[in-house]
């Protein structure tokens, strides 16, 4: 039986089926969509890492210079950029599960055809291919959890998600620190990290298969019939296991007294106004629209920034530790041990990611990530290596949990792949910027200098989000 809402003299009306997703409490659907939704985004991580993880055995072995090598680091990530633009809309086109199901089909054909690369020219184009592939699998997955879990516990099942995720980086840490020497069936090992990567991604396919489709998109995208069927199907199961809806959220109701002020719970906010005009057809020039425009300058520069701080140590950490003169054995071992913190830091987020305002949580974790970075950076023994790193990632991850739930929450579901698909592509092609930028004060001036770079982004993103983001937390995304 569909929940409703009261309606002028005493009749009752079906609520929207937003707001029935909202009030409707944590279901095992909910915890199946969140755990599959996880899986993938492990072999996202895994492949974002990989190549940074493994790049001074790809320079040994192939024996290409610096330019080669900041293509291959590069490359992953100018694919990610345009698979960012062009699966976003597709995935508000024609659905989030069938967006899905393309994405994860290139990434593991290609990431495969990288395990047999003779070159670098063939390692760079497979790379560059994958990424096309994986490139919105962040964007998509925020904005099916987004669509499709109740707004109270958005955050917190959001940062489950990622949890699982991040353990795909010290996965491939200490996959590279264990198959790197060897030469499994006479293939080199380094092979093998690629051929993981793409099986994985196939039995991620196969998953993702049963995916339901995004009620809140179907009901956008002039397909009501088949969201009140999912949503039902959502209630009945709540109801056999004795669950009762709580009320909707304050903000489903009445209108948020937000930073723009609007004069009465009557008056519209922009985004739903913004919502009602797109329709069906998503646009990217849309999110400059007015309403949307500042939030999207916002998080542009959020995007951009986020990644020097994120994948700057990632990416280059085993260049980093092989500049304070470790053999690239013992910096895999390092870079490895460092990794754990990603899957502990958004662990650590969960119990206060609904609790804590996002803008006050980025900025605190922006902060911690600049202390613990500069504290790698001077480290000169391998104990501080390690707890540096340690701390560095374990910081990190709980600023991208908290980013991936931000960025999950500023646009309305009509555009809300395409416009984080255009987001979330510019900090790909941010991450493909870094090894040109960063490299090259690694080596001229050293790790300090590297991380002063990087401290100053991260101070720039906290003071953006803090004095000009929206506040998000426990509002509903529509």
């Amino acid at each position: 039986m569909s929940q409703t809402t009261a309606a002028a003299g005493g009749v009752t009306a079906p609520a929207p089926i937003g707001v029935r997703l909202d009030r409707m409490p944590i279901t095992p659907l909910h915890r199946r969509l969140t755990a599959v939704i996880g899986v993938g985004l492990f072999f996202d991580t895994f492949e974002n890492n990989l190549s940074g993880t493994i790049g001074k055995v790809l320079q040994s072995d192939f024996g290409f210079g610096a330019t080669s090598l900041k293509l291959v680091l590069a490359s992953v990530f100018v694919g990610q950029f345009i698979g960012s633009l062009t699966l976003g809309r597709i995935a508000d086109r024609f659905g989030r599960r069938r967006a899905f199901l393309i994405n994860l089909a290139i990434y593991s054909v290609f990431s495969l055809l990288g395990a047999f690369s003779p070159n670098a020219g063939w390692l760079i184009v497979t790379r560059f291919l994958a990424g096309v592939g994986i490139g919105a699998e962040q964007a998509l997955s925020d904005c099916y959890l987004a669509d499709v879990l109740p707004a109270d516990k958005r955050g917190r099942f959001i940062a489950r998600a990622y949890t699982l995720a991040f353990c795909g980086v010290p996965a491939v840490g200490f996959a590279a620190l264990w198959l790197v020497p060897l030469t499994p069936l006479g293939v080199a090992g380094w092979r093998w990290l690629f051929v993981l990567g793409a099986l994985g991604s196939a039995v991620v396919w196969g998953l993702r298969r049963q995916l339901i489709e995004s009620p809140r998109w179907l009901a956008a995208t002039g397909r009501p019939a088949e969201a009140e069927r999912l949503v039902s199907r959502m209630e009945a199961e709540a109801a056999g296991r004795g669950d009762v809806p709580p009320r909707a959220p304050r903000h489903a109701v009445d209108r948020p007294q937000g930073r723009r002020g609007w004069s009465s719970p009557a008056a519209e906010p922009p985004v739903d106004a913004a919502s009602r005009r797109l329709g069906a057809q998503p646009r990217l020039r849309d999110v400059l629209r007015p309403g949307l425009l500042r939030r999207t300058l916002v998080l542009w520069v959020f995007c951009v920034l986020s990644v020097v701080g994120y994948y700057g140590f990632g990416t280059l950490a085993p260049q980093i530790v092989a500049a304070k003169g470790y053999g690239i054995v013992a910096g895999l071992g390092f870079t490895a041990l460092s990794f754990l913190g990603y899957p502990v830091g958004s662990a650590l987020a969960l119990p206060v990611v609904d609790r804590v305002e996002r803008r006050t949580l980025i900025a605190l974790s922006a902060s911690a990530m600049v202390a613990a970075g500069l504290g790698f950076a001077y480290a000169d023994s391998a104990a501080q290596i390690v707890v540096c790193g340690f701390a560095y990632t374990l910081c990190s991850n709980v600023f991208s949990s908290v980013s991936h739930v931000y960025l999950s929450e500023q646009y309305p579901t009509a555009i809300r792949a395409t416009a984080s698909g255009a987001a979330y592509s510019l900090s790909k092609l941010s991450a493909a910027a870094l090894p040109f930028v960063l490299l090259p004060v690694l080596d001229a001036h050293g790790p300090g200098a590297l991380f002063g770079v990087i401290a100053a982004c991260m101070a720039v993103l906290a003071v953006t989000v803090l004095t000009l983001g929206e506040r998000t937390t426990g509002i509903p995304v529509e």
